[in-house]
């Protein structure tokens, strides 16, 4: 799983164009989340293949700003603190977490700035929970 940064315009119809292009190129998201920050639009959506969603924004005029691996990590929602547990474990190990969202089998994604020993962090929590 990628997850896709990208630029949108603070206007009505961007994110529908951004959801028509991706269509027609046959393009799942898989989750993510938008907002505006001044007079900018910003988003992150995770995607199977982020290159495929970059070359189908790209191709739309939309302005792609990073592809980048994720961790993805099932909390139990039943039990309280999970977050926290799992987000000190990749603190105390120096890891930044630079965005976190949920994905639509509402399953936790995190962009880090070093995704392969995110992994090992976020695998030794789920075997330890």
């Amino acid at each position: 799983m990628q997850d896709v940064s990208i630029r949108l315009d603070d206007k009505p119809g961007t994110l529908a164009k951004m959801g028509e292009c991706l269509g027609r190129a046959g393009v799942s998201v898989e989750g993510g989340g938008a907002w505006v920050v001044g007079e900018n639009g910003f988003a992150h959506f995770l995607f199977q293949d982020g290159e495929a969603a970059r070359a189908a924004l790209e191709a739309a005029g939309i302005e792609v700003l990073e592809v980048r691996d994720v961790v993805v990590q099932r909390l139990k929602q039943e039990v309280p603190g999970q977050l926290g547990q799992l987000t000190r474990r990749m603190a105390d190990a120096g890891i930044n977490i630079e965005v976190l969202y949920s994905d639509h089998d509402h399953q936790l994604v995190l962009v880090v700035d070093r995704p392969e020993e995110a992994r090992v962090v976020s695998a030794k929590w789920a075997d330890e929970t």
